[in-house]
């Protein structure tokens, strides 16, 4: 990700080691049950904590126990107040939000009202770098009345209470600093040691009385995954994070462990609309019947996966269609019978852009390779590191390409970073527009009517299939482990697995 630091008229970015002003210890009495720390395997350490910048899922998970925003997830993935005790929509252009009397900084100061507006004024602010920047240009207005913030909004959204859920959009107080951003989560950082570890101590003024519920986390960075298995199998760590999936049999059937995992990311294909025999979508609707995605999920993720024959939506969703979600069922016949009425009856050559960094993306591509050779499509595997693959997929040097996803939140607006938008990236087909799914999608995103959404999402997707403009292949496990003696932690649904952090909170070890 790019570095996307705070509006330089009032920044405020915490830096990796720095303890929060202000921070109590925790009396032990609190916690009676379960033991005094929690240690926590992570995949890296973090580039960084700032508050408003993405730089990746073990940084989030390190934020999402030292900041609140005003709304979260719950452990089903349902979205629930956080600072804010209640929220409700105020016509079709506004949020109303009800902070909550006992919420404090870790400073010992209330959070305020206008401690909410400093906050979306950093990351909706004219400078700002914010990684949600885009989606907070949509707030017109934040007026505060004592307890009580209203955000207007320039247009009607239904999913911007999501974006005030994200991990990279916590409310930090207004007296925050370049050096220290002042959160209110459930622990506060006592220490670190660069490249390897994070301490971390609960913090008594945390507005969810009786939590955390373990006094200490300890955040240790095991960057080579098998090294990270190892400390959870040896009992050097309690919980783990990115299991990987060849290490998922084991752990599953080792009483003494509990795997916690669910489909959340996923893999597709983009495609260069812009030249060569993918600007026909007949030749992209052939692809997405040719390819065996049974074989992607068992070569690439040990069979610890599941196909995906449509496009990403979870089966707990209301917008989920099960005969849409198995619209890409393989079928060899369909597959030629595309090409034929495409007038390549007799197929063609084509490069498919992957990388060799990562197994996962290597597999997926062989996998494809070997399943359009079906249909007398011969692929060549082009399989640069991935910072080249990234590289060539945005300036649109490739004909196909591999690439790997999770959405930023459960809903089809959600899937508008690939189905809509004219900026190059990587994770879109080369040169695709679409008019009517961009209108669809904005449509949608405007539309407060549950009802309504589901029939504008539905055109959409139905749309979204036949022009074929991502191809789904397989949904990956997403997987966390800890002893068995940890209770209390949960994995969220789909995309929102990289949010279970959140229930560290809730957390302890019998």
């Amino acid at each position: 990700m790019t570095d996307r630091s705070l509006d330089p008229s009032r920044r405020a970015v915490l830096i990796g080691g720095a303890a929060f002003a202000g921070a109590l210890a925790t009396p032990k009495a609190l916690f009676a049950q379960g033991k005094d720390t929690l240690r926590f395997a992570l995949s890296s350490f973090p580039a960084n904590l700032r508050p408003f910048q993405h730089t990746g899922t073990s940084a989030a998970a390190v934020k999402m126990m030292v900041h609140r925003g005003l709304i979260g997830y719950d452990a089903a993935g349902k979205l629930r107040g956080e600072i804010a005790e209640s929220y409700r929509a105020d016509g079709d252009r506004a949020y109303v939000f009800e902070l909550r009397e006992n919420a404090r900084f870790q400073n010992g100061d209330p959070v305020t009202g206008e401690d909410v507006k400093f906050t979306i004024e950093q990351i909706a602010g004219a400078k700002s770098t914010a990684y949600l920047k885009a989606a907070y240009d949509i707030v017109e207005s934040v007026d505060v009345k004592g307890r009580s913030v209203k955000i207007a909004l320039k247009a009607p959204s239904a999913t911007f209470p999501f974006h005030l859920a994200s991990f990279n959009a916590p409310i930090i107080s207004a007296k925050s600093t370049d050096t220290e951003a002042i959160g209110c989560g459930p622990y506060r950082i006592t220490g670190t040691e660069r490249g390897t570890r994070i301490d971390l101590a609960a913090f008594e003024g945390f507005y969810r009385p009786g939590f955390p519920k373990t006094p200490k986390l300890a955040c240790i960075a095991y960057a080579d995954e098998n090294l990270r298995v190892a400390a959870l199998q040896a009992g050097d760590v309690d919980l783990i994070e990115y299991v990987p999936w060849q290490s998922m049999e084991s752990i599953a059937g080792n009483k003494a462990l509990t795997l916690d995992a669910t489909d959340g990311p996923f893999m597709g294909l983009v495609f260069n609309v812009k030249q060569g025999p993918f600007a026909n979508a007949k030749v992209r609707q052939a692809v997405a019947y040719a390819v065996n995605r049974a074989d992607i999920v068992k070569a690439a993720f040990f069979g610890r996966g599941t196909p995906m024959e449509g496009l990403p939506v979870i089966p707990n969703s209301p917008f989920y269609d099960a005969a849409r979600e198995t619209h890409w069922k393989q079928d060899i016949a369909k597959a030629k019978q595309l090409l034929a009425e495409a007038g390549m009856p007799n197929g063609f050559q084509a490069t498919l852009l992957s990388s060799a960094q990562y197994g996962m993306h290597k597999d997926t591509a062989e996998i494809v390779q070997q399943s359009l050779a079906a249909v007398g499509i011969q692929v060549t595997l082009h399989l640069p590191d991935y910072a080249t693959r990234l590289q060539m997929g945005n300036r649109g040097q490739y004909e196909f390409a591999v690439v790997g996803y999770a959405l930023d939140y459960e809903d089809p607006d959600a899937m508008s970073g690939f189905l809509a938008g004219t900026t190059p990236s990587y994770q879109r087909s080369f040169g695709f527009e679409n008019k009517a799914i961009a209108d669809l999608l904005a449509k949608g995103r405007g539309e407060l009517d549950p009802a309504a959404r589901k029939q504008i999402y539905d055109a959409m997707l139905r749309l979204a299939l036949e022009e074929a403009p991502m191809v789904g292949l397989a949904w990956r496990s997403q997987g966390y482990a800890f002893k068995r003696e940890v209770q209390g932690f949960r994995s969220l649904p789909g995309s929102l697995s990289f949010y279970s952090p959140m229930t560290l909170a809730e957390t302890a070890i019998g």
